[in-house]
């Protein structure tokens, strides 16, 4: 056999592509991966896609820069914006990297006055409305947000609007009252501490502070005994009546106070 005719009879030779000698086309067009190797709607489609996730990030990044930048001029102008984007999601908290960080452990406690079906008044024992959250978010793999700060974040709100005193200053004070009142208000109906008939007429908050106890290897030394910030009683009003159970006379003075705004609307 000859020889010329062994190397014909082999693979493809340099420089040669595979399907050439049977004038396929197909086998000749380069193998294209990634969002060429798509077809032209599907490129469109992945291009336009990156290009909204590019802008939002970008969005992302400028909105935590003015965030965390010292006060300019963009930020006096558009903070709302800024504000409204940043919280409650991507709040920036760095007391973890504090030189000396919180040392103390805060519960929020909260107590009811009924007004109980035959006239009588009976105040309900302390209820531990921090404990009930970490009850509900040990343990679990997805906490609600909620669980984790709704009341954490009313309590800082109020204590960080009211002097030692319990005095409110200014707005936030008052807004932050009737925050937290409601709060307590609606955990304690859910706790249902009245017998039927029954209604809470005041609701009332205070803290309890303990000291972390100090590492075994630390000199320091602290106070194990609680503190108590107790607040006054709040009466509680209409408005803090939840819409879709309101209750009683309450209830009643929420419809008519609607039927009066719609009333003089429709003036």
């Amino acid at each position: 056999m000859d020889r010329n005719d062994e190397g014909s009879g082999g693979g493809p030779g340099p420089g040669e592509s595979v399907g050439a000698e049977g004038g396929d086309p197909e086998a000749e067009r380069p193998v294209r991966v990634g969002i060429a190797g798509l077809r032209l709607g599907y490129q469109i489609a992945a291009a336009c896609a990156l290009a909204v996730v590019a802008a939002a990030a970008c969005v992302h990044v400028a909105m935590l820069f003015l965030h965390v930048a010292p006060s300019n001029t963009l930020t006096k102008q558009h903070g709302d914006v800024v504000d409204e984007w940043i919280y409650p999601e991507f709040e920036q908290n760095w007391k973890l990297f504090a030189p000396n960080p919180l040392q103390q452990n805060v519960a929020v406690q909260a107590r009811a006055e009924l007004r109980t079906a035959d006239g009588g008044v009976r105040t309900t024992d302390w209820y531990g409305l921090s404990a009930d959250d970490g009850a509900a978010i040990d343990g679990s793999l997805l906490p609600s947000h909620t669980q984790q700060n709704e009341l954490r974040r009313a309590w800082d709100f109020y204590v960080g609007s009211h002097d030692s005193q319990n005095r409110p200053v200014g707005l936030r004070g008052q807004l932050s009252e009737r925050y937290v009142r409601r709060i307590a208000y609606m955990r304690l109906d859910r706790e249902d501490p009245g017998r039927k008939g029954d209604e809470i007429a005041r609701v009332q908050l205070r803290s309890k502070t303990t000291s972390v106890r100090p590492p075994k290897w630390s000199d320091e030394k602290v106070s194990l005994k609680p503190a108590y910030r107790m607040l006054p009683w709040w009466k509680v009003e209409p408005d803090d009546l939840p819409l879709a159970d309101g209750k009683g006379d309450a209830g009643a003075g929420t419809k008519g106070r609607a039927g009066s705004d719609a009333e003089g609307a429709a003036r």
